[in-house]
This record gives C-alpha cells, sequence and structure tokens, in this order.
C-alpha cells in the first residue's frame, strides 16, 4: 500500500502555492489524515486528524488553479 490516496479530479481542491501540483490525503497514524503536497513535506500541510480540504483552499491561493493560457485562443 502507498500510504495515500490521490484526491478525485472531480473535487476542487487549489494547487500547491509553492509548486502547484495537486494535493494528496495522507494516512500519518491510524485514523488521522492530512491534506499535503505530493512533492515536498517543506509545503504547506493541514494539521493531523480528518480530511481538511478547506484549510487547505485557504492556505494555498488560487493563483496556480488553472491554466488559463491554453484558453487565449478562443
Amino acid at each position: 500500500m502507498k500510504g495515500y490516496v490521490n484526491i478525485p479530479k472531480n473535487i476542487y481542491v487549489k494547487r500547491c502555492k509553492e509548486c502547484g501540483a495537486r494535493p494528496i490525503i495522507a494516512l500519518i497514524n491510524e485514523g488521522a489524515y492530512i491534506v499535503k503536497c505530493p512533492i515536498s513535506d517543506k509545503h504547506y500541510h493541514t494539521q493531523p486528524g480528518l480530511i481538511d480540504l478547506e484549510d487547505w483552499n485557504q492556505h494555498n491561493p488560487s493563483s496556480n488553479d488553472y491554466n488559463l493560457n491554453s484558453m487565449s485562443t478562443i
């Protein structure tokens, strides 16, 4: 088992403010989870407990949410 779960694409979460990666849900001990950046443990992660996507979204600005450059030709 890999120790983390990818968040499904149909669930809205903001990307990491440091690197732009989509977060993952990691099990840190029995019954405690964190939402974290898959690239680095030094980037923001939520406090251990329940899966808190709202906290993750509050601490990561929306500048990396979407790549609008591909829409510039529309």
